[in-house]
């Protein structure tokens, strides 16, 4: 990458695809940016640029990255697909520009305990990335598979489509108490009418909720 390249990649902002990063201070934090455009579309991280795109590099950018490939080792499961590239601002200073590349083994995750294997899957929305619910989580894992492709359109799906169709979007608890059935269930069945794309998720910080898929 040429630094008027990276000059108009950092313009853009962060968002969907595109993360800054001052320095690595954090690297295990650093892990759920990787994570999450992993189970997303993918996207770059970009090491020595602030939050406000002002491109300061990275005094020991060997170290920097050292650092972080250790961690992308130990820490993310299944292995992670990406590029290191560094660009060389002057004689002193240089950027690492991370590119992921979207997982085709779903979810990625985070490791939390390296003995158990505990991990926390994160996923890319807008320029934040949100740690997956676990309506996302079963989403990301079967969405390739066809377990889920085909459904019966019985009194439960009659209610949600009634319901959307009013008030436009649905979280699992709201339609567990107006559909009168357990969390499990309506969980279980939001799932499964995503994978068989009549609806679909929208993570949020603040809690996911399901919303019509459009027509096309």
């Amino acid at each position: 990458m040429t630094f008027t390249a990276l000059k108009k990649l950092v313009a853009q902002g962060e968002g969907l695809e595109l993360e800054f990063k001052t320095k690595v201070v954090y690297p295990y934090k650093i892990m759920k940016e990787l994570v999450a455009f992993a189970n997303a579309k993918g996207g770059k991280l970009l090491v020595g640029v602030e939050d406000d795109g002002t491109i300061k590099g990275l005094k020991n950018a060997s170290e920097e990255e050292f650092v972080l490939r250790q961690h992308i080792e130990k820490f993310i499961v299944p292995a992670l697909l990406y590029e290191v590239e560094r660009l060389a601002l002057n004689d002193n200073r240089q950027v690492l520009i991370f590119t992921v590349a979207e997982s085709t083994s779903k979810p990625v995750c985070r490791l939390i305990d390296t003995k158990d294997r505990k991990g926390q899957a994160f996923y890319r929305v807008k320029d934040q990335s949100l740690q997956t619910s676990r309506e996302m989580w079963l989403i990301l894992k079967y969405e390739k598979s066809n377990r889920f492709s085909s459904f019966s359109y019985g009194k439960n799906e009659s209610i949600l489509v009634k319901y959307l169709a009013q008030y436009e979007r649905i979280t699992v608890e709201t339609f567990a108490k107006v559909a009168e059935i357990s969390l499990k269930e309506a969980s279980e069945l939001l799932v499964k009418l995503t994978l068989c794309h009549l609806i679909e998720i929208c993570p949020q910080e603040s809690g996911d909720f399901f919303v019509m898929k459009p027509t096309e």
